[in-house]
C-alpha cells in the first residue's frame, strides 16, 4: 500500500508541475507580446490577459505540493488557473502570431 501512495504522491507534485510550468509559459509570452498586438487581434487588452496568466501563474504556485510550492489551494483552483493560461494559449497567442506575421515555418529565405 505504502507504494501505492508514493506513486500518487509522486504523480500528483509531477502534474502539478507541469499544470505550473504551463501557466508560467502563459505569462512569459503576454508580458513578451506588444499591447498594439492584442488591438489589431481583436482580442482583450494586454492587460486583461496579463491579469488572467498572472493570476493563474500566482494560484498556481500556491497550489503546488508542500515540498516545492505552498499548498494552500485545492487542486480544483489550481485546475481553473491551468484552463485559463490555455485558454491564453490556445486563442489569443495563435492570433497574435498571425497578427504579427510570424510562423513556425519560416527559414531565413521564407516559408519551407
Amino acid at each position: 500500500m505504502a507504494l501505492i501512495a508514493w506513486s500518487q504522491t509522486i504523480l500528483f507534485v509531477i502534474l502539478s508541475l507541469v499544470a505550473f510550468v504551463i501557466e508560467l509559459w502563459a505569462l512569459i509570452d503576454c508580458a513578451r507580446n506588444k499591447t498594439t498586438d492584442f488591438q489589431r487581434a481583436f482580442k482583450r487588452t494586454k492587460s486583461f490577459w496579463l491579469g488572467v496568466t498572472g493570476a493563474a501563474a500566482a494560484g498556481g504556485f500556491l497550489a503546488l505540493p508542500p515540498p516545492i510550492g505552498l499548498g494552500l489551494l485545492p487542486i480544483f483552483l489550481q485546475l481553473i488557473a491551468v484552463t485559463a493560461a490555455c485558454v491564453y494559449l490556445a486563442d489569443v497567442r495563435p492570433a497574435l502570431k498571425s497578427v504579427r506575421g510570424t510562423t513556425g515555418n519560416t527559414g531565413p529565405y521564407g516559408p519551407w
